[in-house]
C-alpha cells in the first residue's frame, strides 16, 4: 500500500475518532460523568496522533482542511439522525457546500 493511500487511511481514521469523541461529549454533561468524559478525551487524543501521522505524508492545510469539513459534516449528519436535530433545507446546503469545498481542495492538491 502507497505511503499516501495509507496518509488517507489515517486521517479517515482520525476524523472517525473525532467524531467519536463529538459524540461522547454530548453524554459527557459538561464533564460531569466520568466514562463519557474519558472515552472523550482519549478519542480527541487518538484523533490528534492519527491526524499528525497522515500530516507526514499530506500537506498540513490540506489535511486539516479535511479533516476539519468532513468531521462538522459527519457530525452534523448523526446529530440530524441519532440526536433528532433539524434537517432543514439551508442546513443540508451547508452540507452540501462542504462537501464541495473538500472534493475541490482534494482536486487541487499536488
Amino acid at each position: 500500500m502507497g505511503s499516501s493511500v495509507q496518509a488517507w487511511l489515517l486521517l479517515a481514521a482520525s476524523v472517525l475518532a473525532e467524531v467519536v469523541g463529538t459524540i461522547a461529549l454530548r453524554y459527557a454533561e459538561g464533564f460531569t460523568r466520568l466514562l463519557p468524559s474519558l472515552a472523550c478525551g482519549l478519542c480527541y487524543a487518538v484523533a490528534i496522533w492519527l491526524m499528525s501521522l497522515s500530516v507526514k505524508q499530506l500537506g498540513v492545510g490540506l489535511t486539516y482542511a479535511v479533516w476539519a469539513a468532513s468531521g462538522t459534516a459527519l457530525i452534523a449528519i448523526v446529530g440530524m439522525i441519532w440526536f433528532g436535530e433539524p434537517t432543514q433545507p439551508l442546513r443540508l446546503a451547508g452540507l452540501g457546500c462542504i462537501v464541495l469545498g473538500v472534493i475541490a481542495l482534494n482536486l487541487s492538491a499536488p
